[in-house]
């Protein structure tokens, strides 16, 4: 017999045990350390190509991050990182790293002789720390002429060719401090706006994110940003950046989809990619946003659309899940998981977003019906009976689905809920508030024309002019209310 014609209700979820079985074997709960510390054992994209998006400091960053957890591009990754340093730094430190670095790999992948072609360049570090302290020193010598002769606009370039320069040595603090020093010396929106951006710049670096929300809002606020698009683009990448890392997924969503990709020249190479702005975006709009919001902001906004065309793997799992062909996009996102571990930025947020995800998928998916075999469920999203019941039970306790799982029967009901009687309850329960305002606003007055409570005039307040006014009264109130008066309580 059916279980409908026995009229039987759905078992009820045991919250204290199954909560306790479900964290347990809960992925998404597992650390962020251990996530990271996972390495990728493919290969998911070309390291050269993959570099050519960026520049300065960014690219180097991000090549090292690459060595240091996909080992199959370890070898291709150092060899590009030693490429750029040598041709386009002066950052002896980190060329001494990296090539003892990629002769280890080399040597431990057994390819001793490939190892060999890379020796320390001697040569080139007495060369380039020669060359960067005499181009320190001639800084250093026209900023104090220029200060010397009190040249504001000299004195902020000055600064900002140090910056520059310790930048290229890899010195971020100074180069931190340098950009800060040329703040005071600024004589325009422009030139503050360009400030800004550079602070940001090395605050991202350095991974600061306190400064970088700091001066964004900064950059924001000023009237160079509100007159020009480029700048406007620029900062909603960056403050998407912060939201992204400060875990604001949504809002982080909506920074990135009012970005332009005209507005993105290769300036801003050394912090994103127009690649970056796809792939960060529409995470995290997946995510976040539901059906509506996605085809208002993706599917109707001809800015983000350019973006996605630049990463058609992760275009066609949006209109795969705009369609409700959950477990064909869930399979897309998990082709592209390898490469996204690889973003120094994304990564550690790459286990909560795909958590997100793939709950949201599971709620749309339920939400036309009234019931659903676990079954079928399970085989859609490409995942056991066991762990589907647990996710469905997170869900549930969560109230983002209105729920009963039915263990015996692998059957999810959706719970009945009387439309009417909610209405009036709401309608109740606000005429009951409305009126407790109403009463306690009656005996707020009346306390107040008995003399009961004492209202406290500001000195700009016109009440203080009417109160020295009538001194009488007041004293009268005062003697009305003083502790000889034993019938009248002090309120």
């Amino acid at each position: 017999m059916s279980f409908l014609s026995n009229n039987v209700e759905p078992m009820q979820l045991d919250a204290v045990e199954d909560i306790e079985l479900f964290e347990a074997n809960e992925i998404p709960n597992a650390s962020v350390n251990d996530v990271l510390d996972r390495p990728v054992e493919s290969a998911p994209f070309e390291v050269e190509s993959y570099a050519a998006q960026y520049s300065g400091f960014a690219k180097l960053s991000r090549l090292l991050y690459i060595a240091d957890h996909c080992p199959p591009l370890q070898i291709e990754a150092l060899e590009q990182a030693l490429k750029y340093v040598k041709e386009s730094t002066y950052n002896v430190n980190a060329y001494t790293t990296i090539q003892q670095k990629l002769v280890n790999a080399l040597t431990a992948s057994g390819q001793t002789a490939k190892a060999e072609q890379y020796p320390l360049d001697t040569v080139w570090i007495d060369e380039k720390s020669k060359m960067s302290q005499i181009y320190f020193e001639k800084l250093d010598t026209d900023l104090k002429n220029y200060k010397t002769n009190s040249i504001k606009e000299s004195i902020r370039r000055g600064h900002d060719d140090l910056g520059a320069h310790y930048l290229q040595c890899g010195d971020l603090s100074n180069a931190l401090k340098c950009y800060s020093r040329s703040r005071d010396y600024c004589m325009g929106d422009q030139q503050l706006f360009n400030i800004c951006m550079n602070i940001i710049k090395v605050s991202i670096y350095q991974k600061s994110w306190g400064h970088v929300n700091s001066f964004a809002q900064k950059a924001e606020s000023s009237p160079e940003c509100s007159a020009n698009s480029t700048a406007q683009t620029k900062i909603s990448c960056i403050v998407g950046l912060h939201e992204l890392v400060t875990k604001r997924y949504k809002y982080a969503a909506k920074r990135f989809m009012s970005a332009n990709i005209d507005d993105l020249g290769p300036d801003f190479s050394d912090i994103l990619s127009p690649n970056n702005v796809a792939i960060y975006g529409g995470l995290c709009a997946l995510a976040s946003l539901d059906r509506s919001d996605l085809h208002k902001h993706v599917f109707l906004s001809p800015n983000f659309k350019l973006f996605l065309e630049l990463e058609p793997q992760l275009r066609e799992a949006f209109h795969k899940f705009y369609e409700s062909k959950y477990p064909v996009c869930l399979s897309l996102l998990d082709e592209l998981k390898d490469s996204f571990m690889l973003d120094m930025y994304l990564a550690p947020h790459l286990t909560a977003l795909y958590s997100k995800i793939r709950n949201r998928a599971l709620i749309q998916y339920f939400s036309p019906y009234l019931s659903a075999d676990l079954r079928l469920m399970a085989t859609a999203f490409n995942t056991s009976l066991h762990d589907l019941e647990n996710e469905l039970m997170k869900l549930i306790l969560d109230g983002q689905i209105k729920a009963r799982i039915d263990s015996h029967n692998k059957i999810l009901y959706a719970k009945d809920s009387d439309q009417r009687l909610e209405t009036f309850e709401k309608s109740l329960a606000m005429g009951r508030e409305w009126q407790m305002r109403a009463t306690s606003l009656i005996l707020r007055a009346a306390c107040v024309r008995n003399g009961l409570i004492f209202i406290k005039a500001g000195p700009n307040n016109a009440s203080s002019k009417a109160a020295e006014e009538a001194p009488s009264s007041a004293g009268n109130n005062v003697a009305a209310c003083s502790p000889s008066s034993p019938n009248k309580p002090r309120v």
